[in-house]
């Protein structure tokens, strides 16, 4: 189900119902662009901590917006045993322009390709997105609307609303008083707009919104006054729904934090970024704090990714490289527990994607996230308990055997593979740091040690000194190798980094224990009585 902004506020009863009444949540994100061509020192990469990694991504989160979001709510059916219906939801969005609030982001060509490969349609995201804003916007907007500053930017086009002024006009000149006229196909955030600029221009016509437009109508200046002072629709109540409709998609996820759902998603760092971001607060500079927050706004988060590359090669699955490809292997007969596992099916209105794949579009990714964690949770449940153990598990079940991996999110090119929102993070489990001394080489820097290495395997690389590198890889087996290939290269001698031997403040240290245990011993030796 496709939502809009002309949609999206009669849809929030029905959204609300169904989170209250899920499981758990499916997410997925689609964006403007990942990550910024910063400078290679800003650059993400394998020596970086878990707080430095955080820092460098959070320029780019600022940078780009989101321009879908896809969730998919699973309910268990009452009754049935061990079977969930799926209710997917797209939601196109576009940052609010109201008042003070005109937002910058940025568009990265390759994914902007990426996502037109797939056929993602940017006219509903730039044409029909949902406002949003975080708590901070919210309050200097709701500063201004309720201190009565009508006076505000539209984010309709100039033309748009010239066009209005001067139907509504021309109109008049002809119009008796009580005469009325439609504005047809404005409806949402817009309509409020609409209202407000017709309102400050013209002073003697009313409006009303109704589902076939906006209704204007013509009027007496003590009619309007009244009608300004005696209605409840145009005091505080429409100053609220001003705000409600700027706000957005920001109601839902208010719903969503209220509701406390376990949150699943895969790969989902970067979403969770662009949550706190966009609909919360701009992300603190302190890591710890935006893991506090995070934790409090979704006490369980699952990430699938994490989940399966875990287990993965202990079930000797076949090598995947995409959540699509995950779900086609659990779902086949390579899964031994293919035919016991949970019954997925699709809401009557999200049909579409039981007829068809679509990789790519965030319900749908949001969808694939939910059933690899059900598949997965029931393969994991039946090695624990045996086959016959448990004849028709629940959800909470499945929760339990997932607890190893609750609030474990995976993580990038970084030092450490995953994030541990609910405690400290985990230590590296990285191969080791290998060193590098260059001889015969003058000048060589660390791109050109890279490309040195690239044809037997990829490298993080960074300068330790002036003829020395350090090398990092997320893989053991290419470690090795380069070890054994490059231990008595003439040119590219490659070793084990060890701090005690390699750091430049140990080796100083070492030097002035030496030399002041060299002067102590001669100042010994001259003190001694000749025999």
């Amino acid at each position: 189900m496709d939502v809009g902004a002309d949609e999206f506020e009669q849809s929030l009863p029905l959204l609300q119902e169904l989170v209250a009444g899920a499981d758990f949540v499916g997410l997925d994100i689609e964006f403007t662009g990942l990550r910024s061509n910063l400078s290679r020192p800003q650059q993400i990469s394998l020596f970086d901590l878990p707080s430095e990694w955080y820092l460098k991504t959070r320029q780019s989160v600022q940078q780009f917006t989101i321009c879908q979001i896809g969730l998919s709510m699973f309910s268990s059916i009452e009754g049935e045993s061990n079977k969930y219906v799926a209710h997917s939801c797209n939601f196109f969005l576009f940052p609010t322009t109201f008042g003070i609030l005109d937002s910058e982001f940025s568009f990265q060509a390759s994914s902007v390709q990426f996502l037109n490969q797939y056929g993602f349609d940017y006219n509903k995201f730039l044409k029909n997105g949902i406002p949003y804003m975080n708590e901070e916007q919210e309050k200097k907007i709701k500063h201004s609307i309720l201190r009565g500053n009508w006076r505000v930017r539209s984010s309709l086009d100039k033309d748009q609303i010239k066009v209005v002024i001067d139907k509504v006009t021309q109109w008049l000149d002809l119009a008796e008083e009580g005469d009325q006229m439609t504005l047809p196909g404005i409806a949402g955030f817009q309509a409020f707009e609409v209202q407000l600029v017709l309102r400050q221009a013209l002073p003697n016509i009313w409006t009303v919104l109704k589902e076939e437009g906006v209704i204007v109508k013509k009027v007496s200046q003590p009619q309007r006054w009244y009608l300004e002072h005696a209605s409840c629709d145009q005091v505080s109540c429409w100053k609220e729904q001003i705000l409600l409709s700027a706000r957005g998609f920001s109601v839902f996820f208010q719903m969503l934090v209220k509701a406390q759902k376990p949150l699943v998603g895969h790969n989902m760092m970067m979403d969770l970024l662009h949550l706190h971001e966009k609909f919360f607060r701009p992300l603190p500079e302190s890591y710890d704090q935006f893991k506090q927050n995070i934790h409090s706004l979704f006490p369980v988060l699952i990430d699938t990714k994490n989940v399966t590359k875990n287990i993965w090669k202990e079930l000797r699955f076949p090598r995947v490289s995409n959540l699509s490809e995950v779900y086609e292997v659990l779902s086949s007969n390579l899964n031994p527990t293919k035919d016991s596992g949970p019954v997925i099916i699709h809401a009557r209105q999200c049909k579409k994607y039981a007829e068809t794949k679509c990789p790519h579009e965030a319900a749908y990714d949001a969808f694939l996230c939910g059933s690899v964690l059900l598949k997965v949770a029931h393969l994991l449940l039946q090695r624990v308990h045996g086959s016959g153990a448990v004849h028709e598990p629940a959800f909470p079940q499945y929760l339990d055997v997932l607890a190893p991996y609750v609030n474990q999110v995976n993580l990038i090119r970084a030092g450490v593979p995953k994030i541990n929102f609910s405690g400290p993070d985990y230590p590296s489990i990285r191969p080791p740091v290998l060193i590098l001394t260059v001889k015969r080489w003058p000048g060589v820097s660390e791109h050109q040690v890279y490309r040195a290495f690239q044809n037997l395997c990829k490298f993080d690389v960074r300068r330790f000194t002036r003829s020395q590198f350090l090398l990092l890889t997320n893989k053991f087996k290419d470690a090795r190798s380069v070890l054994k290939e490059y231990r008595n290269h003439p040119t590219l001698q490659v070793s084990l980094y060890r701090s005690w031997r390699h750091s430049p403040n140990i080796t100083c240290l070492l030097q002035v224990c030496s030399i002041v245990t060299t002067w102590a011993m001669i100042a010994f030796l001259l003190g001694r009585p000749m025999p």
